[in-house]
């Protein structure tokens, strides 16, 4: 086992950087502290240590050093992958070390009082680590980690040396400019190898003065500059020694230089203010805002003739293309054949998108919606096929009646009860025809590439006719029945609504309320235990309930018949307080013994259990609440009270008996109606049902048989959930505004025939038309027609139940059509999870019950957007983002005024503005469409949320600009007599490099065409990124020539590599230091000279030379091993530390000695001819050739070094 020698500082980051790294390891080293200057007593070889951390390993070598150290323990998994990825890891390591960890050091020793240093020095110092903060935080906007998508070495080494930083100097305001940062150095912190060595990190609340400074050590007057980057501990305390003579005559020196430097900056910068005071004058016009102002009407094609401006805007670029597509009739499925029916051979696709209410505007989720549809769309378009992605848009009955019914009031003080149904309904349709469109002015500006020729609204006569047929189809058949059940009610809208508009507010305990109509806030989360008297007995039954007003409605109690103590009460009964009704005491397994006392109030008429509890023991419903939520059916003083006024009165009543027993806090969860944010009231009523039980079984069987895909596949687990334990649908709706249903109650004028009741199923009759109802009627009753008299039910269907008929009713059926014929089935539903049940599911029963097909072979769900915290998109919390904001841009008081225009209450408006400001201080930039679309896509994985933050839309906005800026210079590159070849094949005469960057393409082109068919879009967006960012503009444009083939290329990348590490291990940066390359072979040698002038240009480097068979380089260089095949020099001429060098190559020669020994131990056991496969062996045997090698050119290179000291 190797033995780790450290000090024993627990501050000191360099320990910290180590033991992390080695946390990554199989195994641990022993650790032994030791003093700073402490060497291991009776070392095992006279091997020296000049610093701590310092190695030994069990072979007897010794490494020290913080770098050498990290890297031995680490695994081979922490050191990047691959040549390139290595390359990437050093480099980040060397940054940490030259311009993070001193500059670290020096802020964080001077607020902490540990080092004596002059203001400038500490200015200095605190400028430099926010250099090095933003570029962090520009490198990390588009990434997880520094190199890779996993912790490595760089992240381990980075993360540490901003360890003090972040614990002593940035407070919140200082931090706030670079939130890549803190993400990324947060999700490093909290990983269990960071854990297991740091313990919680607790970030600086306040930034520490240091005014008080203790005594300082011989280590601690050595400033943090002055000892490179190799320090990092805050010293241990000691006596400071005397300063001699000399030190002070320095120290006067360097005082007055810095003040007549100050005095030089100062004047400077008097001298500059003026001339920009000067300079003010010239009004300069910004150019991010920069808008395409040539005469273009609607329609027409954009004059893309003259220059392109200097910068990317989006404003610019994207207008005026959308009118332009939609008039050559890009999107429509007829484009370039006669018709739609016309055979295509290479397939079709077809879509629906979901429709969005009439009501609303964008968010966020619309735009990953259409994010995500329009990337399907394009994709199929562009392979040839035929392509239909149909629009609508929902009727939303509840919201849309809301919207109305507040604009009616607000405008004339009128409710929809004073116009009346008919004129109500033509209210509703004036406010459609007006405002209605909104959303898809909306959906055009995200560049939704929809047929909008086919658009449908689900009130058009073609749907609506559509609903109407299903509706009378189903009652005929016996799907669709009439029953009085519970349902949730709305009281201040005077409606059922579905399960989806009902949301769960969890309450903790003790709270207070809004609720529509009440003064004063209601309270909920506590448990009111009260009792019930036994008939002819003194004896109680305690109960408990969240609802004490419900008990004026109470028939029964209820206890679990293994209960000791309620055996000797089965089958009496108790005494109702207020009413005197005579309640059965009955036993039910759905009582939970352990919860209260055990004794359960059943009310079978308000409470989803207990209307089971009564189904199952024969109890009667007493309905105590109306539809307004006033109590009926019950005594004075109660009779006519509000229900959460109720609830004080029947609490008061209860002391006053002496029944009252005591209240407690009880975490609950409060339905709320998200439309008019009441509490939910159950409440038994006469509704339309869907029969479900046969539906479900046939959309169950759809996806077990593999004939319907649902993707991702774990949401199958839901689906099958959902679908062998459904209940029955309710699908009426006490409202005006939607498809008023086609059902009519009978009134027979025949003494033979007795008057029916609303519940009797008997009595209802459905039909198309009144007459054709009539008719019904007639034949069912057995009496002619004018004996029959009729009244259409008021209701109106459920929303989902249109939407559910969708996918064929937007093609005309039940008539045949064209696009009936062609586009149904469907190819492929695209849609949240958060509504697989709700609307996929009703899609896919109602399509196999009146279409016998299924409505699309595929189903694809993506994930829910929440905020950059991880929280539900909510108003109140002020996160909820217009992509309009985000696409324009908008400040942060524009966000504010917003909050101003919706229904929030005072409270949460300030807790929403707090929110906006602590998210978005400075407003939400311009992104531009572009990069928000390609910002969603990338952020889509195939997961259940998504946690967007509007700053890495930001990146991709960068990203754009470097597009606009390849193309620019691609554009000006090739001249105005360009002409693009006919096709995209090679013509012959392509240079290597060019070979090279086709080879680039088709690679990127084959993974986004993989990453379509697997609906991967984080796949397509990373190969287009990688492929425009890395290999097109850093590569080929950046040297537009003809170098060697592709394997050549890859070779120079390496040296290149290797150059650029070296010039950040020495800071190089305006330098062009000269580079010596030596090959082994003359056919490295050859790639290298040909690709020289690629690496001088890459690497900015003076002049690039290869040496030739046996020749040295010039005295005075860096050496880095680029490959097995090249070595790199870089002449330094006096600008290095040879000795550095030599302990840097040290480090370099364990390592490469440990992986030796490692490879040839496991080369040498004895079964290792026998079970390790042969690739695996050959692989084995060229690592350790290469390993030899490198290790080789490190001996020389120190050699080398040891000559020029």
């Amino acid at each position: 086992m190797p033995t780790l020698y450290l000090s024993p500082h627990p501050d000191n980051f360099q320990n910290h950087r180590v033991l992390i790294a080695a946390r990554y390891a199989p195994a641990l080293p022993e650790v032994v502290e030791l003093p700073e200057q402490g060497l291991p007593p009776q070392p095992p070889a006279p091997c020296p240590v000049p610093k701590l951390p310092a190695l030994e390993s069990r072979l007897g070598v010794w490494v020290s050093g913080p770098a050498a150290v990290a890297h031995l323990l680490s695994p081979e998994r922490l050191r990047g992958q691959g040549p390139a990825g290595g390359a990437l890891v050093q480099q980040w390591v060397s940054y940490a070390e030259g311009e993070i960890a001193p500059a670290a050091c020096t802020a964080a020793f001077s607020a902490l009082g540990l080092a004596e240093q002059s203001k400038q020095v500490v200015e200095r110092a605190v400028a430099e680590l926010r250099r090095a903060l933003a570029v962090l935080d520009g490198h990390l906007k588009l990434r997880t980690y520094l190199v890779d998508e996993a912790v490595t070495l760089a992240d381990v080494t980075v993360a540490c040396a901003l360890l003090l930083p972040y614990k002593y100097v940035l407070d919140p305001p200082s931090r706030a400019p670079y939130p890549n940062v803190l993400r990324w150095f947060l999700t490093c912190v909290n990983q269990p190898q960071f854990q297991a060595v740091l313990g919680p990190v607790k970030l600086c609340e306040q930034a520490r003065g240091g005014d008080t400074p203790r005594p300082k050590t011989q280590a601690e007057h050595v400033g943090p500059a002055e000892k490179g980057p190799a320090v990092g501990s805050a010293p241990g305390p000691g006596e400071a020694p005397v300063k001699s003579a000399s030190q002070l005559k320095k120290e006067a020196k360097k005082k007055e230089k810095l003040e007549k430097f100050q005095q030089k900056k100062e004047k400077s910068q008097q001298q500059q203010g003026e001339k920009k005071v000067k300079a003010e004058k010239k009004e300069k016009k910004d150019p991010g805002v920069l808008t395409y102002d040539a005469p273009t009407h609607p329609g027409e094609k954009k004059d893309v003739t003259g220059p392109m401006p200097d910068a990317y805007s989006p404003q610019y670029v994207e207008a005026a293309w959308y009118p332009w597509w939609e008039s050559q009739g890009f999107f429509k499925p007829e484009y370039g054949r006669q018709c739609v029916s016309e055979r295509n051979p290479k397939g079709l696709f077809m879509m629906c998108i979901p429709p969005p209410n009439v009501t609303g505007s964008l968010h966020l989720g619309h735009a990953l919606t259409n994010a995500i549809q329009d990337a399907l769309t394009r994709w199929h378009r562009m392979r040839g096929e035929t392509t239909l992605w149909n629009p609508g848009c929902d009727h939303a009955g509840i919201a849309t009646q809301v919207v109305v019914e507040k604009k009616l009031w607000r405008d004339r003080g009128q409710t929809r009860h004073d116009l009346g149904r008919e004129a109500f309904v033509r209210e509703v349709w004036k406010w459609k025809n007006e405002k209605g469109d909104r959303i898809y002015h909306q959906l055009k500006k995200l560049g939704s590439s929809m047929d909008w020729d086919r658009a449908c609204f689900t009130m058009d006569p073609k749907l609506s006719c559509a609903v109407q047929e299903a509706f009378v189809r189903l009652h005929e058949e016996g799907v669709i029945y009439r029953s009085k059940r519970l349902v949730n009610w709305s009281c201040t809208l005077h409606s059922a609504i579905s399960d989806i508009e009902v949301d769960k507010k969890e309450l903790p305990g003790r709270t207070l309320l809004p609720v529509p109509g009440y003064k004063d806030k209601v309270e909920f989360g506590v448990l009111v235990s009260f009792a019930y008297k036994l008939e002819d007995s003194d004896e109680e039954v305690v109960v408990a309930t969240t609802r004490v007003e419900t008990m004026l409605g109470d028939t029964a109690v209820a206890v679990h018949r293994q209960d000791p103590r309620y055996q000797h009460l089965h089958g009496k009964r108790v005494l109702h307080p207020f009413t005197g009704r005579r309640m059965p005491i009955v036993c039910d397994d759905f009582v939970d013994m352990g919860f209260g006392t055990g004794a359960v109030k059943i009310t079978p008429a308000h409470d989803h259990n207990d209307y089971e509890v009564g189904q199952r023991h024969g109890l009667d419903c007493i309905t105590i609440i109306d539809d307004s939520g006033s109590l009926i059916n019950v005594p004075p003083p109660f009779l006519g009270m509000k229900r959460f006024e109720a609830r004080g009165a029947v609490l008061e009543a209860l002391k006053q008996k002496g029944l009252f027993k005591e209240v407690k806090d009880n975490p609950m969860v409060v339905p709320v109606c998200s439309r008019s944010k009441d509490v939910v009231e159950p409440l038994l009523k006469p509704q339309w049902y869907v029969r479900c039980e046969g539906l479900a079984r046939g959309a169950a069987d759809a996806v077990r048989r593999g004939d319907l895909r649902i993707l991702p596949p774990f949401h199958c687990k839901t689906w099958f959930q959902w679908m062998d334990n459904i209940r029955d649908w309710c699908i009426s709706r006490q409202l005006w505004w939607g498809h008023r249903i086609p059902a009519y109650f009978v009134t027979v004028d025949d003494p033979s025939v007795p008057p029916g009741e609303d519940t009797d199923g008997r009595y209802w009759v459905s039909g198309r038309s009144e007459e054709e109802a009539k008719d019904k009627a007639a034949k069912a009753f057995g009496v002619t027609p004018d004996k029959i008299s009729l009244r259409q039910d008021d209701d109106v269907l459920d929303t989902w139940f249109s939407s559910g008929l969708f996918p064929f009713s937007i093609f005309g059926w039940p008539n045949s059509s064209e696009d009936l014929q062609v586009f149904y089935p469907g190819t492929l539903l695209e849609t949240g999870h958060d509504i697989l049940f709700f609307w996929v599911a009703r899609m896919v029963m109602l399509g196999l019950k009146l279409t016998g097909k299924l409505p699309f072979r595929e189903v694809y769900l993506h994930a829910v957007v929440r905020d950059a915290h991880g929280r539900k998109m909510s108003k109140s919390l002020g996160n909820v983002i217009d992509p309009l904001d985000v696409i324009s841009g908008i400040t942060l008081e524009g966000l504010h005024a917003q909050l101003l225009e919706s229904n929030l209450e005072p409270a949460e408006v300030e807790r929403a503005r707090q929110g906006q400001k602590s998210d978005y201080p400075a407003g939400i930039p311009e992104c531009g469409t572009d990069a928000l679309r390609f910002a969603l896509c990338a952020y889509t994985s195939q997961g259940r949320d998504i946690n967007l933050d509007v700053n890495r839309i930001l990146g991709y906005r960068h990203f754009c600009n470097k597009l606009w800026n390849a193309t620019k210079f691609a554009v000006r590159a090739l001249g105005p007599g360009f002409q693009p070849p006919p096709g995209p094949e090679p013509g012959g005469a392509e240079s290597l490099i060019d070979r090279w960057i086709l080879s680039r393409l088709s690679l990127a082109v084959e993974l986004s065409d993989v990453g379509f068919r697997a609906y991967d879009f984080p796949a397509v967006t990373t190969a287009v990124y990688n492929f425009w960012l890395y290999e097109l503009c850093d590569v080929y444009l950046f040297c537009w020539r003809d170098w060697g083939l592709e394997g050549t290329v890859e070779f120079s990348l390496g040296i290149v590599r290797a150059v650029r590490s070296l010039r950040a291990d020495y800071n190089l940066t305006r330098t062009r230091a000269d580079c010596f390359l030596q090959c082994p072979d003359s056919g490295a040698a050859d790639a290298a000279s040909r690709c020289s002038p690629y690496i001088r240009s890459l690497s900015s480097s003076g002049r690039v030379r290869v040496l030739g068979p046996g020749e040295a380089p010039p005295a005075g260089c860096a050496v880095a091993v680029a490959s097995d095949k090249c070595t790199v020099h870089l002449l330094l001429k006096g600008l290095i530390d040879a000795e550095k060098e030599i302990s840097k190559l040290a480090g370099k020669q364990g390592e490469l000695q440990k992986q030796i020994e490692r490879l040839r131990e496991r080369m040498e056991t004895p079964d290792y001819g026998t079970k390790v496969p042969p690739k695996v062996q050959e692989a084995d045997a060229a690592k350790l050739q290469q390993s030899r090698t490198e290790l080789q050119k490190v001996m020389e290179a120190v050699e080398t070094f040891q000559r020029m000291i």
